[in-house]
């Protein structure tokens, strides 16, 4: 049998974020679909290893494909609790079913289960005491508020 004992991977939580968006800007139809930026204003994270706070600052440039997938890019920074700066790159996507995403669209809170929204988070930090977020892959669960983003973000391990 082919790689029969490679075991599969499995997830450990890394932490909880809450991040605070304002009001989107909507571009308009591009080449690839309908462009919109979405400014992120701040928030906090926690979790076991590792807390902090969202700086202000970064956006959120999602693509709305015709298909009615979100496809989205944020780009923020993170402060750590002893200051340290993390830059994030999240790429990911949502969608559900089309009256799912219409509630989302009018600021509803949804049940996240009723929808996809899914992402891949990639770190970039200084050498200290959170290069280990460099040294792994990590994925994220999302959840949309009127007002915010939730994520939990796992590493793969």
């Amino acid at each position: 049998m082919i790689a029969a004992e490679i075991p599969a991977p499995s997830l450990e939580f890394v932490f909880a974020a809450r991040i605070e968006i304002g009001t989107p800007q909507e571009m308009g139809q591009v080449a690839l679909g309908r462009r919109r930026v979405i400014p992120i204003l701040g928030g906090r994270f926690d979790g076991p290893r590792i807390a902090g706070r969202v700086v202000p600052g970064g956006a959120d440039w999602q693509l709305i494909r015709a298909d009615g997938v979100a496809v989205v890019e944020a780009l923020y920074t993170l402060e750590a609790a002893d200051g340290t700066l993390i830059y994030i790159r999240n790429v990911g996507m949502r969608h559900g079913p089309p009256e799912v995403i219409a509630r989302l669209a009018a600021g509803e809170t949804v049940d996240p289960t009723t929808y996809y929204f899914r992402a891949a988070p990639v770190f970039e930090v200084a050498s200290g005491p959170h290069d280990w977020l460099t040294r792994s892959l990590f994925v994220a669960q999302g959840q949309r508020l009127a007002d915010a983003v939730l994520l939990r973000v796992y590493a793969v391990t």
